[in-house]
């Protein structure tokens, strides 16, 4: 991150968080050191409430962490906040797919016009959507819905970055998945071992990590504050050694 902030100087950094704590769910210190890394909100997705304490932080004053908007609204925390950049303001929105959860969710194409007519008068400058869904189709599916209306539709959940980053016809800056900060030697960060054997004798037992080097995977996004449209829409991949 401190290499990222120095290249590209950032207004805003936004990081998913649901899998911070070895895999599942997040905690108050997983979540204070990708605070202290410079990230300034964290969005989440299904997993978010594997942990108490993770759902704890989602009730705080003034989170730095919020939950997909379309889950019940008996659940804890907040689906979107607003976030002051000096003189500017951008609403942050997260949302979460229905195709092939196993939950019952409501629906995100109209959870996100709800927040869009609930803010409309806010004088925005930026609005970025965080689409933690499974299926492709339905993510393509939203960043078409929200063309024109949204900054950036952000894809996330499946872990693996995808090559489809562009400008939607109306100014929309759309990717399917923006990559995974996680083991690069590894099935989607589990250990390899664990995981095939897990897909030959149908039996998944916990969640065993992958070691080694790290890849970082994440979108660069320039928006034009007057349009609330995008300019532009970087893919960033490295992989670091943390050993």
């Amino acid at each position: 991150m401190p290499k990222w902030k120095k290249e590209y100087e950032p207004d805003l950094i936004i990081a998913n968080c649901e899998n911070l704590a070895h895999g599942a769910g997040v905690t108050e210190k997983s979540l204070n050191e990708i605070l202290k890394a410079g990230v300034d909100l964290a969005t989440s997705g299904n997993h978010i409430f594997d942990k108490q304490e993770g759902m704890a932080l989602l009730n705080f004053k003034d989170p730095k962490i919020i939950r997909p908007a379309n889950w019940p609204v008996s659940q804890c925390g907040i689906g979107y906040k607003i976030i002051e950049i000096g003189i500017k303001k951008a609403l942050i929105m997260n949302l979460n797919g229905r195709l092939f959860f196993r939950s019952t969710i409501d629906c995100p194409f109209r959870a996100a016009d709800k927040i869009l007519e609930e803010t409309e008068d806010e004088n925005l400058d930026a609005i970025i959507v965080d689409f933690h869904a499974e299926a492709t189709s339905e993510k393509a599916a939203l960043g078409h819905y929200l063309d024109g209306r949204v900054s950036a539709v952000i894809g996330t959940h499946t872990h693996i970055q995808t090559a489809d980053e562009k400008i939607l016809p109306s100014g929309t800056a759309y990717i399917s998945d923006a990559g995974m900060v996680g083991p690069h030697d590894s099935v989607i960060s589990f250990d390899k071992k664990f995981a095939i054997n897990g897909w030959i004798t149908q039996i998944f037992k916990g969640i065993d990590l992958a070691e080694g080097p790290v890849e970082v995977g994440a979108v660069l996004i320039e928006i034009d504050s007057k349009t609330k449209l995008a300019k532009n829409i970087k893919r960033l991949l490295e992989v670091v050694d943390i050993n």
